[in-house]
């Protein structure tokens, strides 16, 4: 199928992951595209041939490589955005995709010891030395064998720089509640369509505790409360506001975690499909609730993760 010639995407945080698989599955069903990103200019050299091949597909494409948590930022870009929709033009779709949060740690760690003593247990038992079941474990780990996670030692936490107070507060604005200044922004300018999407990203992180996650995690339930209201205050104007919870995937935002192999070689143990999420998985939900069908969802938090929450 393809969308209405005028109906626009702005999607914040395109460039990369989510966002970017997000505009292209979009772009090839006629979903015009205002893409916002912040990267450095020595990162456009893999960027823009992405950005040229959404050209490519006939949709138009506006782009702006910018601060999208400042208001001068946003501000520019509707203020184009505007120009460029004139009188036709209608957003149909506002996809949040930042990725940008602290991963600093409440107190010092404490050391552990665990993996480390299995090991040694391992090589006692098969009477050869401890390097090398520690070579054969870490061999066998980078080569995709995952189960050999739990042998393997746990990722190192700065113990110098805990998480403080403007961490959370930066945080929580990124990846929280800069979506609604977003919305509101766009309500006033009378940009929405009259059947608009609100969407936005959030992870398991929402009820479980990782190490150095703290922050995040605080940004995502805020992100979901806000996401919520707007579902109920803003559906008088036809507007829905839904989050998807996205398994684990392998994204420029997860490999900044410490200890991200690890979580990912849990998580392909957990999914029943026995494989991570991909972007393109998220972009196919992100493009099913763009569509005249999934009009009736509204307020939901809908899990795009083949089944991994139930592992």
């Amino acid at each position: 199928m393809k969308f209405d010639p005028d109906l626009w995407a702005v999607i914040i945080g395109g460039s990369s992951g989510f966002g970017l698989a997000s505009a292209k599955k979009l772009a090839r069903h006629g979903m015009n595209l205002c893409i916002v990103h912040r990267d450095r200019r020595g990162a456009m050299s893999r960027i823009q041939p992405q950005f040229d091949q959404l050209q490519d597909t006939g949709v138009k494409v506006v782009t702006f490589n910018l601060d999208a948590l400042s208001d001068t930022g946003r501000t520019q870009v509707l203020d184009e955005l505007e120009t460029t929709l004139a009188e036709t033009g209608k957003i149909r779709m506002l996809l949040h995709a930042v990725a940008f949060g602290n991963l600093k740690l409440l107190v010092p760690e404490t050391k552990d010891d665990a993996p480390k003593k299995a090991r040694n247990a391992l090589a006692n038992a098969l009477g050869i030395s401890q390097e090398q079941i520690h070579d054969s474990v870490k061999n066998a780990f980078e080569q995709g064998q995952d189960s050999f996670f739990t042998l393997m030692d746990p990722p190192a936490y700065s113990n110098d720089l805990m998480l403080e107070k403007e961490d959370f507060t930066r945080t929580v604005h990124a990846m929280g509640s800069n979506i609604l200044e977003w919305v509101q922004d766009i309500f006033r300018r009378n940009l929405f369509a009259k059947d608009a999407r609100i969407l936005s990203l959030t992870s398991e992180g929402n009820t479980v505790a990782w190490k150095g996650y703290a922050a995040v995690a605080a940004a995502k339930a805020v992100l979901e409360s806000v996401s919520r209201a707007m579902a109920k205050e803003f559906a008088p104007y036809g507007i829905r506001s839904n989050v998807i919870q996205a398994g684990v995937c392998d994204t420029p935002a997860l490999r900044v975690i410490p200890g991200n192999q690890r979580i990912k070689a849990l998580s392909g143990l957990r999914n029943p499909f026995g494989r991570l999420t991909q972007p393109e998985d998220v972009a196919d939900v992100v493009f099913l609730l763009c569509l005249d069908e999934a009009a009736w969802i509204n307020g939901a938090l809908i899990c795009a993760d083949g089944g991994e929450k139930i592992g």
